[in-house]
């Protein structure tokens, strides 16, 4: 099965459908059985694009399955991320991952979130404490030189931080990758980005959890109506809508190949699909973000309030 693949801005394909390896849980390296056998099915069902992190703690067992399915690495899309508390130390950081990783080379490496953690206290760092943004940015441009990184790129970036960001830039970020689907549709960043030729990238594309997307209404009869799954109709409408890819998470092999499926709805349906966020109760985030206490308590997600995010209070109850 050929995957689409949609043209980043420095030339590069991207699989429009890929497979994310978050666990739900961050795991320790080496003891990662359960994301290798994901990772194995998938390539067995035709998956050529993994979206993994530091953060995961899941690197060695996606590189691993990797090397031993045999398939040339030229043919795989592989991303990882950089985690907060190496926003100062990137080439380090990097090379730790490739380490794990042992395929190498990344085809794309992201700045997972745009909090900088200092590594010895712990602490987040607010926006303009350095490294920021632009400080670590800077620093991840240089790993192009090394031939070790093809594309590089941002995820959790809203328009303010992008803002913040992209005047010191010598190199446009290849990718964002960002929450989405149709409670949250991010059209204004979907706006932004295509006029800042930064190419998106959905997680959590299906919600998380018994997401209740699923069993909408106008998802349901658009099911139905073309024989296909709740998650295709879903996954083809985020491809469909503005050139966006999407990096759902599934164990199940099944699934797992259902997701692949590509076809095509009609513009009035992808105009019903992407309005449904306008019903009252809907507009939501529906990824179960890891909160401390002390977060929740100061409506805070990873030590910055929603407005230094730059993400809108709404979406987030």
């Amino acid at each position: 099965m050929t995957v689409p693949t949609a043209k980043l801005n420095n030339g590069l394909d991207i699989p429009v459908i890929g497979l994310g390896c978050w666990m739900g849980k961050p795991g320790k390296e080496g003891e990662n059985q359960e994301a290798y056998q994901m990772v194995v099915d998938a390539l067995k069902a035709g998956y050529t694009h993994f979206d993994t992190a530091s953060g995961y703690g899941n690197e060695e067992a996606v590189g691993r399955a990797i090397r031993e399915s045999g398939i040339s690495r030229e043919k795989l899309f592989v991303t990882t991320k950089l985690k907060g508390p190496d926003h100062g130390r990137v080439a380090e950081a990097l090379e730790e991952s490739l380490k794990l990783l042992n395929i190498g080379y990344l085809d794309l490496f992201l700045v997972h979130w745009p909090q900088a953690t200092d590594p010895e206290t712990k602490k987040v760092l607010k926006p303009d404490q350095s490294p920021t943004v632009n400080d670590t940015w800077a620093d991840m441009e240089k790993l192009l030189d090394t031939g070790k990184v093809k594309s590089i790129g941002v995820s959790n970036f809203s328009i303010q931080t992008l803002e913040r960001l992209l005047p010191t830039v010598k190199i446009v970020p290849s990718v964002n990758q960002v929450e989405s689907h149709p409670y949250f549709p991010q059209r204004a960043l979907t706006d932004y980005c295509k006029e800042k030729g930064i190419h998106l990238t959905a997680y959590c594309p299906l919600g998380q959890y018994n997401s209740p997307i699923l069993k909408d209404d106008v998802i349901l009869k658009l099911a139905e109506k073309y024989n296909k799954t709740t998650g295709q109709v879903l996954l083809n409408w985020s491809i469909q809508r503005g050139g966006w890819s999407v990096v759902p998470k599934s164990s199940n092999p099944t699934r797992m190949a259902q997701n692949l499926v590509t076809f095509t709805l009609e513009d009035d349906e992808i105009e019903a699909i992407s309005n449904l966020h306008k019903t009252e109760g809907k507009y939501k985030s529906l990824c179960s973000y890891p909160r401390s206490d002390e977060d929740k308590r100061d409506g805070k997600l990873f030590g910055w309030t929603l407005e230094e995010m730059g993400w809108n209070k709404a979406a987030f109850p």
